[in-house]
């Protein structure tokens, strides 16, 4: 019986996995094609490797650069990210007053207004301070992104053991003191699974850098991406090339970070 339900499962999923990984391998194999080949037969093997698209791309776009600055959004935006969802969880589950109660509210409010509807007021905001053109204001605005983390890293600790933090705090822990020494490290696994969910975010976000990055030296990896469509003609095989580039990492961080994933909310549930 078991057989043969993974044989049932195995045909249904087996198609749609082929299905699903149709997209990726028509960008793989059209970049090592010349563009008269990709018009031609854009779904067949190519017929020598021809690498010259990958080097088109290192020499005439400033891959490296947009790679440093998109790394450095992405990792100081989940860092801050983190740091302000799980303060703000934490005291807003160890809180017994009406301020408390009063900043959960906004934040359920914050949290169903869509973030589009909000980027004229903020970019006037930002230019206000001259954060316009600049990557620390990108880091500011995906510092709006704690509002999730808060919503899930406090659904992860209300299944916590209080008493925990109530010990701590009998023993003359300050609340600071039982944040960074007892929540965080009971915490991490949803610390970890949130964190991969919004660093795939900020990578791979077109409307933010869109809006806030005018110069060339300061764009996202996204962005080049988007600029390498001309207005009249495109060299595809080599927009191809620069998906491929912008799409490795991720891969390669979603393929070492998974079992993390899995891990957090496994436990979340578990403890739920």
């Amino acid at each position: 019986m078991k057989s043969s339900r993974g044989i049932l499962l195995s045909v249904f999923l087996v198609p749609l996995a082929c299905l699903v990984a149709l997209p990726f391998y028509y960008i793989v194999v059209n970049t090592l094609k010349t563009q008269p080949e990709t018009a031609a037969q854009p779904l067949a093997l190519p017929t020598s490797l021809y690498l010259d698209n990958y080097i088109e791309v290192f020499r005439d776009i400033p891959v490296l650069q947009s790679f440093l600055n998109t790394l450095y959004v992405t990792v100081l935006s989940i860092a801050i990210m983190l740091l302000i969802g799980s303060m703000a969880a934490f005291g807003v589950l160890i809180g017994r007053g009406r301020l408390a109660s009063i900043v959960g509210v906004i934040l359920v409010i914050a949290f169903v207004v869509p973030g589009q509807a909000t980027l004229v007021p903020l970019y006037r905001m930002l230019a206000g301070v001259e954060l316009v053109d600049s990557l620390n204001g990108l880091v500011v605005m995906y510092a709006c992104g704690s509002i999730f983390c808060y919503f899930l890293i406090i659904g992860y600790m209300r299944s916590l053991p209080t008493e925990l933090f109530e010990a701590a705090r009998i023993d003359g822990a300050g609340p600071f003191r039982v944040y960074w020494s007892i929540a965080l490290p009971l915490i991490r696994p949803i610390l970890v699974t949130v964190g991969v969910f919004q660093t795939m975010w900020v990578w791979n976000d077109f409307i933010t850098p869109n809006v806030f990055i005018n110069s060339p030296q300061k764009q996202t990896l996204v962005l080049q991406v988007y600029t390498a469509v001309g207005e009249f003609t495109t060299n595809w095989p080599v927009f191809m090339t620069l998906t491929v580039i912008v799409l490795i990492p991720m891969v390669v961080f979603f393929v070492f970070a998974q079992r993390q994933i899995v891990s957090g909310l496994v436990n979340g549930s578990v403890k739920g």
